[in-house]
């Protein structure tokens, strides 16, 4: 019997000091991130990963387990060694991929690698392609090559591929074999304990670097995956359903139903302009870097900004269902790619075409991307251009068409319109690779340097498309509004995905339909994109009731909040306390205010997680 245990353990050895190469690897490679840690929090990193690490290697050993156990119980039976050999080196390319899939998914979102990742490669091959063109593909295919033939060299020297099962009785083979697979059932589970492993025994500390560190980047993406594939079902469920409705319905409960009116005319035209990345890190009257959009700075005094506004979530497919719809993001789902759910949501469109408007949506890129082509058709858009109506000389980057062409399309085609009018246009070229037309106005090949690049040429893009839209006679009766589809940690490089700053963005009112004396004002009160759809239909003086996770930002009376959320995260944000919780560890990673009460903190976190349950509960009921 110890001859087969001792194989095990050998088994297990080996992968245990596997797997301790590549989070060497991982926190070698986010060594900057890592300086808040001290040493013995990064030791400690190692020791906590060990649960997580035991319960994948035996996954990993099923099979050559039960391979072992049926051969041994064939008299005379045996397997050639090649064949362990393959299925462990074939393990091994697996986890080495998915160790530098992990660096590049973690350094963009802030996450392990996920179910997300696969399915967007499966459904938006081009796109996924496209968005990893930032990453230093040959660095790490280097650190792949090493990690693998590391592996395979380690494997050869402690893991016993010529074992065979001693020459036993059958019940001294049934008892050693049921020994064996129990123990490894064991290590599967994490333990004896009541509740089975999961991502938050790797969980230890306050710095989400280290905890992300820990968790085992295998069994989290398997988990992740079973929890996406299985039967539906609501995994943000913190308080009884009643509770929950009636906290984050209570968000809305304005003082009164008036609004500032700061428009010219009840039936003005409007455009959407939803800017590719446009993180609030670039823009200066929000604290950004100073001269990347110079000319934003000009909407900005002849327009009215409202300061205080955060992205739904972290991707485009997020953000246009929270602009449009005023849907907020699902977190660890994206119901654009649902047509059954998708289709129910209310949507601005929907609501401005009932009262006499025409539409139309315009995106440089493949309209078909994450579902948008049926999204928008589906919300009484009349007209879609999309790469398609572009011919085929002017598509110059991996996306599609620049943001200049996309503009002056634009222009050309609100010349021939009706009005009043409601467009949405949707910029590409601040987004990976960071392609240009031109030369890059920030010298370098930084990737941060690349995107000031790129931000700066659609600034400048948006003051030449104004210029021109000014000269046009339905201007004086437009209302544009400049929003951002999301944040990004780029070019600061500072923002963790569970940190506001990340989700921080512009949300401007800009055009010849506001009124001269609201032209240069801030608007301080927290908001999300969500706010969009209240505010618009406000000002138009149409219900907005059917929005019902939107607030109008200009009525005095609405509560001052913002919610966002990441792959199992969310972050509440109130005037005196903003918190993000991590679901995973089940605990809070970041606090703004430390000297904010207790009550205070339990009230924050309160209305983030009756928020998030109510907004997954409403989604699985679509």
């Amino acid at each position: 019997m110890l001859k087969n245990l001792f194989a095990l353990i050998r088994f297990f050895l080996f992968w245990l000091i596997f797997f301790l190469i590549t989070r060497i690897t991982f926190e070698i490679y986010f060594r900057e991130k890592l300086k808040i840690a001290s040493t013995k929090e990064i030791i400690a990193s190692f020791f906590y990963a060990v649960r997580l690490d035991c319960s994948t290697i035996a996954y990993i050993a099923i099979i050559p387990l039960l391979v072992s156990i049926i051969v041994w119980f064939i008299p005379g039976g045996s397997i050639k060694a090649i064949w362990y050999k393959t299925y462990i080196w074939f393990c091994l390319l697996i986890s080495s991929f998915l160790t530098i899939l992990d660096l590049n998914i973690f350094r963009e979102w802030g996450t392990k690698v996920n179910y997300r990742v696969f399915d967007t490669l499966i459904h938006n091959y081009s796109e996924a392609i496209a968005s990893s063109g930032s990453s230093p593909i040959a660095l790490c295919l280097t650190i792949g090559a090493v990690i693998l033939l590391a592996g395979i060299l380690l494997s050869n020297l402690i893991i016993d591929y010529k074992y065979k099962g001693p020459d036993v009785k059958w019940p001294y083979k049934i008892f050693i074999s049921s020994f064996l697979i129990g123990l490894n059932f064991l290590f599967i589970r994490g333990g004896i304990q009541d509740t089975p492993i999961n991502q938050s025994m790797a969980y230890f500390s306050s710095k989400q670097i280290l905890n992300q560190s820990a968790l085992n980047t295998e069994w989290n993406l398997f988990d992740n995956i079973f929890e996406n594939l299985r039967a539906a079902h609501n995994p943000y469920v913190y308080f009884k359903p009643k509770f929950a409705d009636s906290l984050s319905r209570s968000l809305y409960l304005q003082k009164a139903d008036t609004t500032i009116h700061i428009l010219k005319t009840e039936k003005p035209n409007i455009v959407i302009l939803q800017l590719e990345s446009f993180t609030a890190d670039i823009i200066q009257s929000l604290g950004g870097d100073k001269g990347v959009c110079p000319n934003f700075e000009k909407f900005i005094k002849n327009g009215i900004l409202f300061d205080s506004v955060y992205a739904a979530g972290d991707r485009t497919d997020k953000g246009i269902v929270a602009i449009l719809s005023a849907f907020p993001s699902q977190a660890v789902r994206t119901i654009i790619i649902n047509n059954t759910k998708q289709e129910k949501l209310p949507a601005i469109p929907n609501s401005l075409k009932n009262s006499g408007y025409t539409t139309s949506y315009f995106y440089g890129g493949e309209d078909e991307y994450m579902n948008f082509k049926s999204y928008m058709l589906t919300h009484k858009i009349d007209h879609i251009t999309s790469e398609w109506n572009f011919d085929r000389r002017q598509i110059d980057s991996k996306w599609g068409v620049n943001d200049g062409t996309l503009l002056d399309a634009h222009i050309r085609y609100l010349n021939k319109e009706t009005q009043p009018f409601f467009s949405l246009i949707e910029t590409l070229t601040n987004h990976e690779p960071f392609e240009l037309p031109g030369k890059h106005h920030f010298p370098g090949e930084s990737v941060s340097n690349q995107f000031r690049s790129t931000a700066y040429y659609t600034d400048s893009c948006l003051n030449a498309y104004f210029e021109q839209a000014k000269q046009q006679p339905w201007y004086k009766n437009t209302l544009f509004i400049l929003v951002a589809d999301h944040g990004h940690r780029l070019p600061r490089n500072t923002s963790d995905s569970f940190q506001p700053a990340k989700y921080h963005i512009p949300l401007i009112f800009f055009g010849g339909a506001v009124k001269e004396q609201y032209r240069g004002i801030r608007v301080h009160k927290l908001g999300s994109q969500t706010d969009i759809a209240a505010t618009i239909l406000a000002q138009l003086n149409l219900p907005y009731n059917q929005f019902k996770w939107s607030k109008d930002l200009l009525n005095p009376g609405s509560k001052s909040f913002a919610f966002f959320d990441w792959d199992n995260g969310f972050g509440f944000m109130l005037p005196e306390q903003a918190i993000s919780f991590d679901n995973l560890g089940k605990s809070v990673i970041y606090t703004k205010n430390p000297k904010a009460t207790q009550a205070v903190n339990e009230k924050t976190l309160q209305y983030g997680k009756a928020y998030l349950q109510q907004v997954f509960t409403e989604y699985m009921a679509y």
